[in-house]
């Protein structure tokens, strides 16, 4: 049976603020990338978020960024690779410590925002991540957006290097994802986004808004948690993956 891994972000609460419905959403996916005080999240939803990942049995990874929670992490700051590789460092190292504690070692890394899509087509910043990565430990998977220069950089560390592709994000004809603040860049449609995860998962590529695909293999699938309707739209995901013949897996295993 083919195999497949359905990721999505998760540990985005921070203090008495809170974002999505891990609960819900870690019944359906088998890999999660957890925010590490960045973006959003704290010791606190680090430690809460580690442990329900546990229990589920997920693949477990650190989702660094910018550090920008006013901005959810979306908006580029100006920062030179060093100090980028620093940041992550500093994230990644954080939620490992807070891993540690609970005997849990962490099996990937996924930049989370402006940092990934600056990551994606800035080589400089690319190999600040997969630098910081490899520094932590050589065996974690380093989950880059597919075809980008993160991938590249991944594999050019003799990193594991896991390509992903989106359910509930439109790409543009290079194959980049097509920034938030246009029309039809974020999916809502269940059934929509369930199509799109079939067809990568087949190997059809990554779908273009105009209409066609652009190829890539994509190993992992994410379902953003903070959108709204992620958890209807993880189900349906899972469902037609299954009814499709895909056995979910998480990729670390």
């Amino acid at each position: 049976m083919a195999r497949i891994d359905l990721n999505c972000d998760a540990g985005e609460s921070y203090g008495d603020w809170k974002m999505g419905d891990d609960a819900a959403m870690f019944k359906l996916v088998t890999s999660v990338n957890i925010a590490c005080g960045g973006h959003a999240g704290d010791s606190h939803t680090m430690s809460d978020t580690l442990a329900l990942a546990k229990e589920k049995e997920l693949g477990i990874g650190a989702h660094p960024s910018f550090a920008d929670k006013l901005n959810f992490g979306r908006r580029r700051l100006d920062m030179t690779p060093g100090e980028i590789e620093r940041l992550v460092a500093y994230q990644v190292g954080g939620l490992a410590g807070i891993a540690a504690l609970q005997g849990i070692e962490l099996n990937h890394v996924k930049a989370h925002g402006a940092l990934a899509n600056l990551a994606a087509v800035e080589r400089a910043v690319a190999d600040a991540i997969a630098r910081a990565t490899r520094a932590i430990s050589p065996d974690l998977i380093l989950l880059a957006i597919a075809g980008t220069e993160l991938q590249r950089a991944g594999l050019a560390a003799g990193l594991r290097t896991v390509a992903e592709g989106f359910a509930d994000r439109s790409y543009d004809h290079h194959g980049q994802l097509v920034p938030r603040s246009q029309p039809g860049a974020v999916i809502h449609d269940p059934e929509v986004a369930a199509r799109r995860c079939v067809e990568m998962a087949m190997g059809k590529g990554l779908p273009r808004i105009e209409g066609g695909h652009v190829a890539a293999d994509v190993e992992s699938i994410c379902v953003h948690g903070d959108t709204p309707g992620a958890v209807q739209v993880a189900m349906l995901c899972r469902q037609q993956l299954e009814a499709a013949g895909f056995d979910l897996i998480p990729f670390s295993h």
